[in-house]
């Protein structure tokens, strides 16, 4: 059966990470009254004996589907238990045989955000940013949310601050667009950032001109975006402060993700904060973001609003 409710898929395995993966995720269906469909994959060759919360020694098939279910089921008492008064939200859930990031892959074309708990945290993510490397993110056809590990400090719900960076490529407008709609959603403060990579500047941000003047290559980054976020805008009356900083993309957000809730980032893209998922620092701002990042494609064509119902195993 078809349904039109937004449809959120968190996966997860039983990690401190992938929890608050749910956590992020029921929040922000209690907003929209969306659908939460929390999963478990599990095969031989993802799971070692010690990568379900318990442990196996002489794991097999069986015990493996086991576990996957005790995981899901504390998940889904957990986020039954932070749904809050709005009865569109509903859970549902489901365990996988089969390779994570495949099966979040093929089922990004159907639902409307992914999110998962980062490898820092030492869960899902670092199953998915491993030997398949950033294949959910990079490959997605809709937006991921990679949650890390709540160690200190605000907690990452309800979001204050966004920061989106900002650069030439061609899925500089889906991040931005992307980035604007959490900023209404959560009632949120959004700045939009661009980097001036030093020691060099021609190489990475696709409008830098290839000269020495400082001067004007910033004048230059700082048209161009301004460009872009006036351009994603539209006819959105929502204040976006604007910076053009020297140093790497990743480094820049991931010192932003010090300060704020939300990272948003843009992937597949032709140079900076896009192409930093293709590269080999490909994981970096992933890996070491202290708050969430979405991480948005580009070029997913417009949906129907329709999307799966799965039913519990």
């Amino acid at each position: 059966m078809l349904v039109s409710t937004p449809t959120i898929v968190v996966g997860v395995d039983g990690s401190t990470a992938s929890l608050a993966a749910v956590d992020w995720a029921i929040h922000r269906a209690n907003l929209i009254g969306a659908r939460v469909h929390i999963m478990c994959m599990y095969a031989m060759a993802s799971y070692s004996a010690a990568a379900l919360d318990g442990g196996y020694a002489g794991i097999d098939a069986e015990a493996l589907e086991k576990g996957a279910q005790s995981v899901v089921d504390a998940a889904v008492e957990r986020a039954t238990s932070l749904v809050g008064a709005d009865t569109r939200v509903t859970i549902s859930s489901s365990i996988e045989p089969g390779d994570p990031a495949s099966i979040l892959v093929e089922m990004s074309a159907e639902v409307d955000l992914i999110v998962v708990g980062s490898a820092s945290g030492g869960g899902f993510m670092s199953r998915l940013l491993g030997t398949v490397s950033s294949s959910l993110p990079a490959n997605a056809d809709c937006p991921v949310v990679v949650v890390p590990e709540h160690k200190s400090g605000k907690a990452f719900t309800p979001i204050d601050k966004i920061v989106v960076g900002v650069d030439s490529s061609s899925n500089t407008s889906a991040a931005l667009k992307a980035a604007i709609a959490e900023t209404e959603l959560w009632g949120a403060a959004l700045t939009a950032v661009s980097a001036v990579p030093i020691p060099s500047v021609g190489g990475v941000m696709g409008w830098v001109p290839n000269t020495g003047n400082h001067d004007a290559v910033i004048a230059e980054i700082k048209n161009g975006l301004n460009t872009a976020v006036d351009s994603a805008l539209g006819d959105h009356d929502l204040p976006v402060a604007r910076h053009v900083l020297d140093g790497s993309p990743a480094s820049l957000l991931i010192e932003f993700s010090t300060a704020v809730d939300l990272v948003v980032v843009g992937t597949r893209g032709g140079g900076g904060f896009a192409d930093i998922f293709l590269g080999s620092t490909s994981q970096t701002v992933i890996s070491h973001s202290t708050c969430p990042v979405m991480v948005v494609p580009r070029g997913r064509d417009e949906r129907s609003g329709e999307s799966y119902a799965w039913e519990r195993r």
